[in-house]
């Protein structure tokens, strides 16, 4: 147990050394506001005037005190009995007059916080060997303050208030919380931080000072034992020296009898001697310290223990000073050359060792850039939305010459469609150069620590890697272009994806039955509508059906009322051929092979073959279209009961006569085109979207994995160029050295806790 606090103490200096805090080290820190004695409590427990004293705050940087109990010799001479100070900036110095020791504190602390009264967190180190202290560890804060005066800062109370909370705040420290008995308890300052950091109080142990000033018939007995604010490790009772007998310079060990005998002459505090003065504090401080310690060792060894782990893998990763010799500086360099590439190479195919975790990289990046940025970029071009009608009638028109033409001609077609297939090169362009960016990054977080070491070979190492990219990525993107232009230079209607002529015409005879029917459904709705209540139907405008159904719409369902007409006698029916085909009036063919009719259309387009499937698929049963029946006036009356307004018929055959047959040609031609269009454009894009992933592959990332190591060494693996690549980077070695240093106190600190343990 007695070697616990001088480990501390040992390794307190250890680390103070490399200015390291990331151990936490059991230690006592005294809390107190301005004038609330807690420097007399200090120099009490030292038994020493040794502390800088004045207006203001004084106490302007942190003051470890270690305070080191020695054994009395056995001749008792004068020289034995007298306190010893060394401070750790001054270690070959030794203090015995303690005038001076408040006087280098002084200095010490001016030399960094200055003389303008702000305060710095770097501490003072002082220990102070002496036969009549008890072994301490005790970290004197500057006094709690609330208002500047003076010379202060005018942010002296949160420059406080910050260095305050980071000493008390760290578990491992407990916490001595000065209050005096002549304030309430209640305004306690000292009190109000430690219940901050500590709320159930398991660490903290407050000190009552100044008990003899307080008013006469008052005393702090509730308070010593608990009652007002209760703390796990108590209350302790002590008595400062005054003003006046630290003007005429009283001896501490006189003031220290005289607080003896008043506690132990007073009524009321002779009965808690356990709770009051300086030896009882110094008693119960060294107890506390002491099973702090112990209970916390071990851990601060595992800690410890630790930290010489990860320090010696970071000075790993730095490597060796570089040698001397030609070829172990050779060795090292081809070491490094190689170490890259295989870093680089491990990256893309996702087998590296330290793989970042925030963002997708390398490989990964790559598969994101082919299967969501390249496809969404394709999917979002649509092949027909920059195709007006107009320009799909004049392509029609300018591929045809002076000549009318019987078919829809393929040249409009391979015209319109070529320019749609290069509207997919700019997203396959910048697949590549999104690949090519992403291999940079790739190389720029390749390199080990050590490699980072010589700034010239890094960048060299990257130039090469530039160099190399540059050279690929004209090649991949000059191929990319060809794919497309391969696309553009014959264009496949045989493709077995392919809609097709007679696909499209299917297609698009869908679509127009489709129409109808929703037509038929929309003037029954009306009809159904405006029924009377007695079942007599009511006249329907011309303005109210075609205000409800498009003018082509009205077309198609009114000519189905007259077909069905003519065939029960209400209109003229024109002949039929000996098949049954409707004949055009006034001529010998058939209604559908006319020059204006849409099976004509049809039939033309592809060919024989074509106006088969068409006439076959014109033969399916029309839709049983619903008229509004309008008795009692002028109507078209079928022979099932159906009718038609006079009105309506008129402007449904004046809608229909407006849309003359060329226009339905040009509609029905438009129509397929844009049909065939997009077909041919899925066959595309589906062909680029898996070639273009495939050639960045073997064009650009597998031929610069294959040659890096290669160029690297042929580029950089030179007689004349190994001792300019070799050339440390100064604030590397620095940190190296560092590291260095860090390791050599961690080790030490370890060997002194074995010591201890």
């Amino acid at each position: 147990m007695d070697k616990l606090i001088p480990t501390v103490n040992k390794l307190q200096d250890v680390f103070n050394t490399v200015g390291q805090d990331q151990i936490d080290l059991p230690q006592i820190v005294v809390v107190g506001s301005q004038s609330s004695g807690k420097s007399s409590v200090l120099e009490n427990l030292v038994g020493r005037d040794f502390l800088p004293r004045g207006s203001g705050i004084v106490t302007r940087r942190p003051l470890v005190l270690q305070l080191v109990n020695v054994s009395r010799s056995d001749n008792n001479s004068d020289a034995d009995t007298e306190a010893r100070a060394q401070f750790l900036h001054l270690p070959n110095q030794v203090f015995t007059d303690m005038s001076e020791v408040r006087r280098e504190i002084e200095r010490e602390t001016e030399r960094l916080a200055g003389s303008n009264k702000g305060i710095v967190k770097t501490p003072i180190h002082l220990r102070i060997s002496s036969p009549d202290v008890l072994s301490l560890t005790l970290v004197d804060l500057p006094g709690i303050t609330k208002i500047p005066v003076g010379d202060q800062p005018s942010d002296i109370e949160t420059q406080t208030r910050n260095l305050v909370y980071e000493y008390i705040s760290k578990p491992n420290s407990i916490i001595v919380a000065i209050s005096p008995a002549n304030v309430d308890i209640v305004n306690s300052e000292s009190l109000k931080f430690a219940r901050e950091v500590d709320p159930k109080g398991t660490r903290t142990i407050g000190v009552i000072t100044k008990i003899d000033l307080m008013d006469r018939g008052t005393n702090s007995l509730d308070i010593l034992t608990g009652r007002v604010y209760p703390l796990r490790l108590g209350f302790v009772g002590v008595i400062n020296r005054s003003q006046e007998d630290t003007l005429a310079s009283k001896p501490i060990a006189e003031s220290l009898r005289g607080e003896a005998e008043f506690f132990s002459g007073h009524a009321v505090y002779r009965t808690v001697q356990q709770h009051c003065g300086t030896a009882t504090l110094a008693r119960v401080l060294n107890q506390l310290l002491l099973q702090h310690i112990r209970d916390h060792l071990p851990s601060i060894k595992t800690k410890i223990n630790a930290l010489i782990s990860q320090t010696e893998h970071e000075l790993a990763s730095y490597g060796t000073a570089a040698g001397d010799g030609g070829m172990a500086k050779s060795s090292r360099l081809l070491k490094m050359l190689t170490v890259f590439a295989n870093e680089f190479s491990s990256s893309i195919d996702g087998s590296a060792h330290e793989m970042s975790t925030a963002e997708l990289c390398g490989g990964a990046r790559l598969y994101y850039i082919f299967n969501d940025i390249f496809a969404a970029g394709l999917d979002s071009v649509n092949p027909t939305a920059s195709l007006t009608n107009s320009d799909i009638r004049t392509a029609i028109r300018n591929s045809s010459g002076p000549r009318a033409s019987l078919f829809v001609p393929e040249i409009a077609f391979q015209l319109l469609v070529k320019p749609q297939i290069k509207s997919l090169e700019p997203p396959a362009q910048r697949c590549v150069q999104l690949a090519y960016e992403e291999l940079m990054k790739v190389g720029l977080s390749c390199g080990t620590n050590e490699m980072r070491r010589y700034p010239r070979l890094h960048a060299r190492a990257m130039q090469v890697v530039s160099d190399l990219l540059r050279e690929r990525v004209g090649p991949t993107a000059a191929y990319v272009a060809s794919l497309i232009a391969i696309e553009r230079a014959y264009i496949n209607t045989n493709h077995p994806d392919f809609i097709g002529g007679p696909g499209a015409i299917t297609d698009l005879q869908r679509k127009l039955d489709r129409k109808r029917r929703e037509s038929a459904r929309k003037v029954s709705r009306i009809a159904q509508r405006q029924k009377s209540v007695d079942g007599d139907a009511v006249i329907v405008g011309a303005e109210e059906i075609a205000e409800a159904v498009d003018p082509t719409e009205i077309d198609d369902a009114v000519d189905d009322v007259r077909s069905r007409s003519r065939i029960n006698g209400t209109f003229d029916e024109p002949p039929r051929t000996a098949s049954g085909t409707l004949r055009r009036p006034g001529s010998g063919s058939p209604l559908g092979s006319g020059p204006s009719g849409q099976g004509k259309f049809f039939n033309s387009f592809f060919g024989a073959n074509g106006r088969r499937d068409v006439l076959h698929m014109g033969d399916e049963p029309r839709v049983n279209h619903s008229v509004i029946p309008v008795p009692n006036r002028l109507s078209h009356v079928s022979g099932d009961g159906t009718a038609l307004d006079d009105e309506a018929a008129a402007l449904s055959a004046q809608l229909s006569a407006d849309l003359t047959v060329s226009e339905q040609r040009d509609e029905m031609e438009t129509s397929l085109i844009r049909s065939l269009i997009s077909s041919y454009f899925q066959i595309v894009r589906k062909s680029i979207q898996d070639l273009v992933p495939k050639a960045v592959m073997h064009l650009l990332v597998n031929e610069v994995c294959e040659n890096m190591q290669n160029r690297l060494v042929e580029v950089l693996y030179k007689d004349d160029l190994i001792d300019s690549l070799l050339q440390e980077d100064p604030a590397l070695v620095e940190e190296r050295d560092q590291r260095a240093a860090m390791l050599d106190v961690y080790k030490q600190a370890f060997a002194i806790i074995n010591e201890a343990m």
